[in-house]
């Protein structure tokens, strides 16, 4: 699940990653917003939501991500917004505004 909110600075926006799976797993995000990257962010299990959670600032614009769970690259299962990539698979996309 991704949710989007204004932040204090007004070109940016904090932008919330969750992702249900079962603790003690390595999951991490990659997209168009840090290279793709596999590993630079993780996302840290929370025990009161029972998912991996992560945020980022982001600036308005379309972006492009996967999840990495034990080095599989997966799309968002909440996320029902895709594109095709060069690899013949989709990434999630989420468009901040």
């Amino acid at each position: 699940m991704v949710t989007v909110q204004k932040s204090a600075d007004s070109e940016l926006r904090k932008v919330s990653f969750t992702f249900a799976a079962p603790a003690g797993r390595k999951v991490s995000l990659a997209g168009s917003f840090n290279d793709w990257e596999q590993y630079s962010q993780p996302m840290d299990y929370s025990e009161s939501a029972h998912a991996y959670c992560c945020e980022l600032q982001l600036s308005c614009g379309t972006y492009e991500y996967k999840l990495v769970v034990d080095g599989d690259w997966v799309t968002d299962p909440d996320n029902q917004n895709f594109a095709a990539n060069d690899f013949g698979t989709l990434n999630s996309i989420i468009i901040v505004e």
